[in-house]
């Protein structure tokens, strides 16, 4: 089987690719078009079989060197249409259940399945649903600072990039980066930490056109947003972990509210890239951000992608992902 590198050269020059864009997914089949290519890593019932979403071109990293919107900011016509839109990196497309996300202190921040006491994550299927109800990822550019509390939830920071579920109809494959209008936002307590769950959808969806606020998701999408708060209150106890929290006793904030602290996270981002912040073992190394001390050169960073370990077969399956749960709620 060919390197990631290879892949991902080949799926960059069949689909016209930016470097950025190309990326190498972890099931093991084509991904049917989307600008990324598959790869199955590691061994077989090994805690080194991990999956993992690098950057084929070593210009970028999903985290810091991917731009918050086209333009760079949020995209904010001057009509009344009230759009709010910034870019977002898939992590986990909808109905699956691998536990993928930026691992924030590797090098160049790949996305991959996470690992706990040597064995794969997944999330648990709790009754009615299957997986993640959303198309789940982050927005890059952003980070909730662990030492700084927060006013309103009175937590700080979980040291990540700032969450979002994307509500629309098209599910994503892990590694997309995809424009996003931002509708409202869920404030999670996690274990103590404040864990911003923005609600956004897709500005190419075909309802993004009629649903442009919080209000609008309880319109046209019923149910949504109360299932949305049953997953993340629930999703842990399965695992023998209580419930979660929120704060604002549970209530979605509306659009401007999310925007709000998306640009406050923007801001606690900046300083980590500039050494303003004490990230711990949080890797920033990047080929973008010029005015930043982490950045380095295109050739350190290939080199970073070239030694991703080669693909490997092994059976990715587990029992996990057919269980269902069934909780007193």
């Amino acid at each position: 089987m060919l390197r990631l590198r290879g892949l991902a050269r080949r799926a960059q020059e069949a689909d016209g690719a930016a470097p950025a864009e190309a990326c190498v997914r972890a099931w093991g089949r084509p991904c049917g078009g989307c600008r990324c290519c598959c790869a199955r890593l590691g061994a077989a019932a090994a805690p080194e079989r991990w999956g993992s979403l690098r950057r084929a071109a070593a210009s970028s990293a999903p985290w810091h060197a991917t731009a918050r919107s086209r333009g760079g900011g949020p995209t904010r016509p001057s009509t009344a249409s009230t759009l709010v839109a910034f870019n977002m990196v898939v992590e986990v497309p909808r109905w699956s259940n691998a536990k993928m996300e930026i691992a924030t202190k590797e090098p160049l921040n790949p996305i991959k399945q996470d690992i706990k006491r040597g064995k794969l994550r997944y999330v648990a299927n709790i009754f009615p649903h299957k997986g993640y109800i959303w198309n789940y990822g982050a927005l890059p550019q952003t980070w909730e600072d662990p030492h700084h509390k927060d006013n309103d939830t009175g937590c700080c920071g979980d040291n990540d990039p700032i969450d979002v579920c994307e509500i629309g109809t098209k599910v994503h494959s892990p590694g997309e980066i995809i424009q996003v209008k931002v509708l409202g936002v869920l404030a999670l307590i996690d274990e103590g930490e404040t864990d911003w769950k923005i609600i956004a959808i897709s500005v190419d969806d075909q309802e993004a056109q009629k649903i442009h606020d919080i209000d609008d998701v309880k319109k046209y999408k019923p149910g949504y947003l109360e299932a949305t708060a049953d997953w993340f209150r629930l999703y842990k106890v399965p695992d023998d972990k209580p419930e979660n929290q929120f704060a604002f006793n549970g209530e979605f904030k509306d659009k401007d509210f999310a925007v709000e602290v998306i640009e406050s996270t923007h801001k606690y981002w900046k300083a980590l890239l500039h050494k303003k912040a004490d990230g711990g073992a949080i890797k920033c190394m990047n080929a973008l951000v010029h005015d930043s001390p982490f950045c380095c050169s295109e050739e350190d960073a290939r080199l970073i992608v070239q030694s991703a370990p080669p693909p490997m077969s092994g059976d990715s399956g587990s029992t996990e992902v057919d269980m269902w749960h069934f909780l007193n709620k």
